[in-house]
């Protein structure tokens, strides 16, 4: 909406001012200014001044003030000859002096001294004072000078001037449109309510766009739902900001419930609205929805576009359902609308993921459709799916229909370069070049690929170096399964290497292959590299596996260098990796090395707490240890889930607490593990017999000696056996 006034239109020299940039500052309105000639701090151009008032002596008139104003460039000129015409006997300002010099100053940024002139009009009652503001309002929207608008719209309301609300939905669709600041937004829907205007449903439509894009959601929805009680009935626009708005926050559910009510009330969405929801319900795979709107679009008469067209044929294909999108492109064209190539892609993909390539290929046939993108994609499926009969024979006819480009040559080679057919791939090299087609590093890398598969690493390096030559770099399939193929043939360096320089080329490889290079490293003794390349796997971003982890803290142990592992470990907490079973092993069995008894204590007890068990080997090696610590103790709580929950003690290790655990002092304790024991139908050794009852020959030091030489089949074993009776 314009507000136009005739009498206040801004002259053709005003224009150069809208270039300037705007100056924005805050919504505080200082008291109204005396027109002194120490208002202006500008330096004006003195000359001009000069001339321009010799000019005005014989003929001061309002006319010939804006004339003059009009014609004057300089700002701090302006100022001075509005100043002095104020001083001259028997002159006035007025309403329309009043708006050349506001507009002057508003244009130049001078936002202060512009609503200073703004409040003095209106105290000297200059006739047409209201109109001038509001064609000052509407000057500064249109020249997007909308700070100003906001300073113009506040002296207005403050003078108790009721504007339409027009005024306002023009204010408030320029700082929405702007994207200006939610604050502003309601500083002009506070002043629209000061001077008792309703608001319609333009005014809260713009309301709750600007609540949306400040991200102030619910109370987007709760101006939604409250329209009605202001007498206003949502209409497209609404739905269409409402709906969009919950989409894009993630909150599909929420809009499909609002999408349902333009079906209860009867609302009838826009041409716009159809355009801009479509596409983002087929964009989060609400496909039921979008085909709900694209229904009710037909009904409506509204003509779909080709971008609503096309939306829906790509949610279609994604979703399987390829007879229908193969229908609406039918459709496009009996309204001639052209579809674009991507959609025939899309077609294709589809068919080709449910296995009918025969039916993609007769539906490019029987449109006439000959283009390399969508046979392309057909030659795609029929490689992925490793039909090589199929793959030959349609490009053989794109040869002949001579719609082959690179990436059909590099599709064929690479079709059965994966399939170990090495030999049939540089066939089709050979007519690559001889068909004027340069390979490229996609050509290296289908290579590649082939000689890995084939066995032949040294041609694969020996191709790898020539990719290095010419500075390309390999696709990430390509990558992985170099590296993988020389880490199986233990060729250590040479993949590491290859990991190096595509590194330097910012590549990502794949965990799996990352995984089988550092344990590759580790093995070989190399574990300073493989943490070299670990550093610069996890700087490029990248994510390993725990395998990747681990292999260095198992090395790490195996070297006794534990700080260095409790480094590894630290960094794969503080990136976000759950320790496992095996990683707690690791530990623990390196905190043994080192006879770090409360270390070993708190991971057995954190690993429980996790429900996570250790292996038998890594258990048993905890317990002795312990026990020849006297440190049992510390480990009660998980003793206890041993036998209760998870019963994976065998008699070796009931021996051992038993008998670690009296010499402790927790003879209850170690009595009670007997009683289970011996519910189990287990047998204690003699060592554990005789502590208990007493009957044990020796100092308490020797016991752990004697439990380790013990042998289960002495006599005294056989006694105690006889005694207790075999189960």
């Amino acid at each position: 909406m314009a507000i136009k006034f005739s009498s206040f239109r801004p002259s053709k020299k005003i224009s150069i001012w809208v270039h300037l940039n705007a100056y924005f500052s805050s919504m505080a309105c200082p008291n109204n200014p005396r027109i002194t000639p120490e208002m202006d701090q500008s330096q004006p151009n003195w000359s001009e001044f000069e001339g321009k008032v010799k000019i005005l002596k014989n003929k001061l008139n309002p006319d010939s003030l804006i004339r003059v104003l009009d014609s004057t460039n300089d700002l701090g000129s302006s100022l001075k000859l509005f100043t002095w015409a104020s001083l001259q006997r028997r002159f006035h300002h007025t309403a329309e002096t009043y708006f050349q010099m506001i507009l002057k100053l508003g244009m130049g940024g001078e936002v202060e001294k512009m609503e200073g002139f703004c409040k003095n009009m209106v105290k000297e009652r200059c006739i047409g004072c209201e109109e001038a503001l509001l064609a000052l309002i509407d000057s500064f929207v249109r020249n997007h000078r909308l700070n100003e608008a906001l300073r113009v719209l506040g002296t207005l309301n403050s003078c108790n001037f009721k504007p339409s609300i027009g005024v306002f939905n023009v204010l408030l669709s320029a700082l929405v449109e702007g994207k200006k600041d939610l604050q502003d937004v309601l500083f002009v829907y506070k002043e629209m309510v000061k001077v008792g205007i309703v608001p319609n449903v333009d005014t809260l439509n713009y309301l709750v766009e600007a609540l949306f894009d400040a991200n102030r959601v619910n109370s987007a929805l709760d101006q939604f739902r409250r329209m009605r009680k202001k007498a206003c009935s949502p209409n497209s626009k609404t739905f269409e900001l409402v709906i969009s708005g919950l989409i894009a926050r993630d909150r599909v559910d929420e809009s499909i419930v609002v999408l349902d009510e333009i079906f209860e009330i009867g609302c009838e969405p826009e041409f716009s609205f159809y355009t801009r929801i479509i596409p983002l319900f087929c964009k989060m795979n609400k496909l039921e929805e979008g085909m709900r709107l694209f229904k009710l679009m037909r009904a409506s008469n509204i003509v779909p576009d080709s971008q609503t067209y096309g939306v829906l044929i790509q949610c279609l294909c994604e979703n399987h359902r390829i007879d229908e999108a193969i229908s609406f492109l039918d459709e496009m064209k009996d309204m001639n609308l052209t579809p674009p190539g991507n959609l025939f892609v899309e077609i294709v993909n589809g068919l080709c993921v449910l296995d009918k390539f025969e039916e993609a290929k007769r539906f490019l046939e029987e449109r006439d459709f000959f283009d390399s993108d969508s046979h392309n994609a057909l030659l795609e499926g029929y490689s992925s799916a490793g039909n090589f009969l199929g793959a030959k024979d349609l490009f053989n006819k794109m040869v002949e229909k001579n719609i082959t480009d690179s990436l059909s040559w590099n599709i064929i080679i690479r079709c059965f370069s994966e399939n170990e057919r090495i030999d049939k791939a540089l066939e089709f090299l050979s007519r690559m070049i001889v068909s004027s087609f340069i390979p490229d590093s996609s050509t290296y890398s289908a290579l590649i690929v082939g000689r890995c598969k084939s066995r032949e690493l040294d041609d694969a390096l020996e191709l790898f170096h020539k990719v290095c030559k010419k500075d390309w770099v390999l696709d990430s399939l390509s990558y992985a399964e170099l590296v993988k193929s020389l880490c199986q043939r233990e060729k250590i360096q040479e993949a590491a290497e290859v990991f190096l320089y595509m590194s330097t080329k910012n590549c990502d490889l794949s965990s799996s292959s990352f995984d089988m290079l550092i344990e590759g490293l580790c093995k070989t003794g190399n574990v300073d590299r493989a943490i070299r390349l670990f550093s610069l796997f996890g700087y490029s971003g990248s994510s390993c596996s725990n395998t990747t982890y681990k292999s260095i803290m198992v090395a790490l142990s195996k070297l006794q260098r534990f700080k260095d592992l409790l480094v590894i470990l630290s960094r794969m907490i503080v990136t976000g990796y759950p320790l496992d079973a095996e990683t707690y092993c690791i530990l623990i069995q390196s905190m043994i090395s080192i006879s770090q008894t409360r270390h070993c204590a708190l991971y057995i007890n954190v690993m429980v707490s996790e429900d996570l068990l250790p292996d038998s080997e890594t258990l048993f090696n905890l317990l002795s240890f312990l026990a020849r610590n006297s440190q049992l103790h510390e480990i009660l709580w998980a003793i206890d889930k041993f036998v209760t929950h998870y019963e994976i003690l065998n008699p070796l290790m009931y021996n051992l607490l038993i008998n670690g655990l009296w010499k402790d002092g927790n003879k209850s304790e170690a009595c009670r593990l007997l009683d289970v024991m011996l519910d189990k139908g287990w047998v204690p050794d003699a060592i554990t017999h005789g502590l208990l009852i007493g009957s044990v020959v020796g100092e308490e030091t020797e016991v752990e000696s004697a439990y380790e030489k013990f042998d289960l089949q002495d006599k005294v074993s056989s006694i105690l056996a006889e005694g207790l009776g075999k189960t």
